[in-house]
């Protein structure tokens, strides 16, 4: 009698692992394109958090059945997350208006860097609600970080330091220092936010503003 063949089934295959980085990178271009914050899109799929972070950071294989919960919630084809010949550009232009952008808790995250690989530096520029902050736990992450003042007044706190921004001001530091930021305007304030990660998995922008 001839052995049963076992036919995988698309609804609980994993995508192969060497994959992962690629889906993860794709997820998140197509959720930033769409204006989503992580937060956001695990609540409209009914899916947690941690688990869409790992999918975007290369760090778990997600099923088919993930991959199509997510693709139904973007309203794209599940092969979007499998596409990646944009993924190697090497100049990014982008016109004012135009950009990837996501609504976090307080505010507003523009993607300068949308289409270029991630590792080395992301830029974005991020607008805070007024008296907007980043929560009482301290961020840490690889690299360093470099945040200039577009408008308003932003306070950093750089392991137990403060240091003040105004509109011109500067501020870079090594990222392994507990860091959090807060916007001490009545109104809304802008800033020039460069996250310089050393490790291609990690994505501080989250830490930053996935709440």
């Amino acid at each position: 009698m001839a052995k049963a063949t076992r036919i995988p089934s698309p609804i609980t295959e994993a995508i192969p692992s060497g994959s992962d980085i690629e889906v993860g990178r794709r997820l998140r271009e197509v959720r930033m394109s769409r204006g989503l914050s992580i937060r956001a899109l695990a609540e409209q799929s009914n899916l947690n958090v941690n688990t869409l972070s790992l999918i975007e950071n290369g760090h778990t294989s997600p099923s088919v059945s993930t991959l199509q919960t997510i693709a139904q919630t973007l309203q794209v084809p599940i092969s979007t997350f499998f596409e990646t010949n944009h993924a190697g550009h090497k100049v990014v232009y982008q016109r004012s208006g135009q950009r990837p952008h996501a609504v976090f808790t307080h505010g507003t995250m523009e993607d300068l860097g949308a289409g270029m690989a991630r590792f080395g530096a992301e830029p974005l520029i991020i607008t805070l609600k007024p008296k907007a902050d980043s929560g009482k736990t301290p961020i840490v992450h690889t690299g360093r970080e470099f945040v200039y003042c577009l408008e308003g007044r932003i306070i950093y706190h750089v392991d137990e330091q403060a240091y003040l921004l105004e509109q011109g001001d500067s501020l870079m530091f090594e990222a392994y220092l507990p860091h959090r930021w807060r916007n001490e305007s009545n109104s809304a304030s802008r800033m020039l936010l460069v996250l310089c990660p050393m490790d291609e998995h990690d994505q501080p922008s989250e830490r930053h503003f996935g709440h």
